[in-house]
C-alpha cells in the first residue's frame, strides 16, 4: 500500500520532463545536496499527482506522509554506550536467524556471485557495508568455507565495538572472514582493498537519500563492478509486523526503533531515484523479495 508505484512513477517523469532530471553535480557534497533535494521535489510532486489521480491514489498518500519520519533510530545514539550497542546489535542478528532471513539473503544475492565468478572464473570479491553484528558476513564465509559459493568476504562497520565483535566471532568460529573499520563515504582502495560486489543489507534506511547516493558513488569508485542494497519492502505489513517480532527479544527500545526502521523504509520509486541521481543512467534494476526490496546497480 505504501509503495505507490503509479503515483511515484508519474512523478519521477514529471521531474524528469520539467527538471532537468537526473541533475549534473561535481562534488560529493553535491551530490549529496541535490539528492535529498530532488527526494523532496519527488515527494511534493508524487502527493500532487496522487491527488490529482483521486481518492484511490490521495488515500495512501496521505497515510504515507502521516507514517514517514527522519526520527533516529535508538541503537543510531551516539551516546548510547557500546554494551548497550551491541546487545541491542545481537538481538536484531537473532531476529534474523529467527525468521530465516539469512537464507533468503543468499538466494538474492548467489545469482550475481555466480555470474560475476562465470566471467572472472576467480572468487569474487565481496564487502559488505555497515555489517553490525555480522550476521550476513558470518552465513557467507560459511558458504565460502563449504565450498557452495566461490567468494570472499569482508565485513566492515563504522561502529568499533562492531568489527571487534565480528572478529573475535569470525576466529571462534574458524571462518575465513575479517571485519575492517570502514567509513562508506570515504572508501579508500589502496587502503580498504578492491571488491567486484559492495553489499548493503538492512541499512538503507538508515542513511539520508542524499547519503545513499555517496555510497553508490563511492562503490564505483572504489573499483566494484556491483552494488546491492537490500532493505526492507515499505509497506503497512511490516509497519505492524517488525516491531511485533522484536517484542520477542523484550527489549523495548528494539521494537521502538523496529517501528521507526518500519516508516523509514524507501519504496522502490525512492531508490529508483537515488539510483539514477547517483549514477546518472538507468542501470539498474529493483525487485521484490518479500520481505525485502532488492536494489542491484551496475556500476
Amino acid at each position: 500500500m505504501l509503495q505507490l508505484k503509479t503515483a511515484g512513477c508519474i512523478a519521477i517523469e514529471n521531474l524528469r520532463k520539467r527538471d532537468n532530471f537526473p541533475p549534473e553535480w561535481q562534488t560529493q557534497e553535491e551530490l549529496e545536496e541535490l539528492t535529498n533535494r530532488y527526494h523532496s521535489f519527488f515527494l511534493e510532486e508524487r502527493f500532487e499527482v496522487s491527488r490529482a489521480l483521486g481518492a484511490g491514489f490521495f488515500v495512501p498518500e496521505l497515510i504515507d506522509r502521516s507514517l514517514r519520519t527522519d526520527e533516529r533510530e535508538y541503537m543510531d545514539d551516539p551516546s548510547l554506550p557500546p554494551a548497550k550497542r551491541l546487545e541491542m546489535i545481537r538481538a536484531l542478528d537473532h531476529m534474523n536467524n529467527m525468521m530465516m532471513l539469512y537464507p533468503q539473503y543468499i538466494r538474492v544475492i548467489e545469482p550475481s556471485i555466480m555470474e560475476l565468478y562465470e566471467q572472472e572464473k576467480r572468487p569474487v570479491q565481496v564487502l559488505e557495508l555497515a555489517s553490525g553484528a555480522g550476521g550476513l558476513a558470518f552465513a557467507l564465509a560459511e558458504q565460502a568455507k563449504t565450498g557452495k559459493l566461490p567468494l570472499e568476504i569482508r565485513g566492515s562497520d563504522i561502529v568499533t565495538e562492531y568489527v571487534e565483535f565480528g572478529n573475535q566471532t569470525a576466529k571462534e568460529r574458524q571462518l575465513p572472514l575479517d571485519f575492517q573499520r570502514i567509513n562508506a563515504f570515504s572508501m579508500d582502495p589502496a587502503e580498504n582493498g578492491r571488491y567486484d560486489i559492495i553489499l548493503l543489507s538492512q541499512s538503507l534506511h538508515h542513511f539520508t537519500p542524499g547519503q545513499l547516493a555517496r555510497i553508490i558513488v563511492q562503490s564505483r569508485n572504489s573499483g566494484a563492478s556491483l552494488f546491492l542494497g537490500l532493505d526492507g519492502h515499505r509497506g503497512l505489513d511490516l509497519l505492524a509486523g517488525v516491531p511485533i517480532i522484536a517484542l520477542s527479544e523484550r527489549i523495548a527500545a528494539l521494537a521502538l526503533d523496529g517501528y521507526t526502521s518500519a516508516r523509514k523504509f524507501y519504496s522502490e520509486t525512492e531508490l529508483d531515484l537515488i539510483a539514477e541521481i547517483a549514477t546518472g543512467t538507468n542501470r539498474h534494476t529493483l525487485e521484490l523479495s518479500w520481505p525485502l526490496s532488492v536494489l542491484r546497480i551496475q556500476l
